[in-house]
């Protein structure tokens, strides 16, 4: 097993505790970069900073895609023999206002098809808060599965399942009436488990104390695995408040096997929403993202 230098931790700035993984190292094999931990990086940074790093997978996010150009997004990611874990983001389908719902359906069949030009059967989605001025929160998640009732058969066509992301409480406001694992299975169960599957991101899900009965439940519909860690104290804005993995207070050991034990074979996303990372340099902050992932999480699939 070969290594590098292990060199300095962003943005902590302690010392990593293993030496850097070098390509081809097999603990990679199922890592993949999530664009949003490195947002600096275009589709073409990310890409090769992955090849340099043996990084074999990314998961796309649609605004950098559409700066590049989907034809040439995809065929960068294809050229450099690279797998696509999911592309983020459909979803926002709460508002009730005819004009904006079919606005917001329409968004989702584009991403749709985005998706499967890039070669990924997975597209996340972040549902969507309470529409401005309401507190109709049982109305909301309604919403959402009258969407996926008119998403579903038109994603089948293409190869793609819609991917539910439960979202910390916090967010429950503004950007997920989803919040917990059980609600978004019970929003999928209704259709087909390659239909409409679940993202287990350790961030959103690592409190609920119902969680291991839930991945229980899960098991052949999970689509996307994805870590982070909770820091305390939280940021100001909370948005950025995820910590890279071994920085706060997930275990993710515990977490990661879990999710393994419930058959989970796919790629395993590295999602950073972290304004420190994001100021590093974007080769150290993804040389950290290997170390961390490499230590902490690939031990445990």
């Amino acid at each position: 097993m070969s290594t590098t230098t292990a060199g300095i931790d962003v943005p902590s700035g302690e010392p990593a505790r293993i030496p850097t993984p070098e390509p081809g190292d097999a603990r990679l094999a199922r890592l993949s970069l999530n664009q949003r931990s490195i947002p600096s990086w275009s589709v073409r940074e990310a890409v090769d900073g992955c090849v340099r790093a043996g990084v074999p997978a990314i998961g796309l996010w649609r605004e950098p895609v559409a700066e590049t150009g989907l034809d040439r997004a995809a065929r960068m990611v294809a050229d450099a023999g690279l797998r696509v874990s999911s592309l983020c983001r459909g979803g926002f389908l709460t508002d009730p206002d005819p004009a904006a719902r079919g606005q917001a359906l329409d968004d989702n069949r584009a991403a749709i098809d985005e998706a499967a030009a890039l070669g990924t059967d997975t597209l996340v989605l972040v549902v969507g808060g309470l529409p401005e001025g309401s507190r109709d929160l049982p109305g909301a998640r309604r919403a959402v599965v009258d969407a996926l009732g008119e998403l579903v058969p038109y994603a089948r066509e293409r190869g793609v399942s819609l991917a539910l992301e439960p979202m910390h409480p916090i967010f429950c406001a503004d950007r997920g009436v989803l919040s917990t694992l059980g609600q978004a299975l019970d929003m999928a169960e209704p259709f087909a488990a390659d239909e409409v599957t679940v993202v287990v991101d350790a961030f959103h899900v690592w409190w609920d104390p119902a969680l291991d009965a839930q991945l229980t439940r899960a098991a052949g519909r999970i689509a996307s695995y994805q870590v982070g860690d909770w820091i305390t104290p939280l940021p100001a804005d909370t948005l950025c408040s995820r910590g890279i993995p071994g920085d706060g207070h997930i275990d993710l050991a515990g977490l990661t096997s879990a999710v393994a034990a419930r058959g989970y074979r796919g790629d395993v996303e590295v999602e950073v929403f972290n304004q420190d990372l994001w100021a590093a340099d974007g080769a150290d902050a993804l040389a950290t993202i290997v170390r961390r992932y490499a230590e902490l999480v690939a031990p445990h699939l």
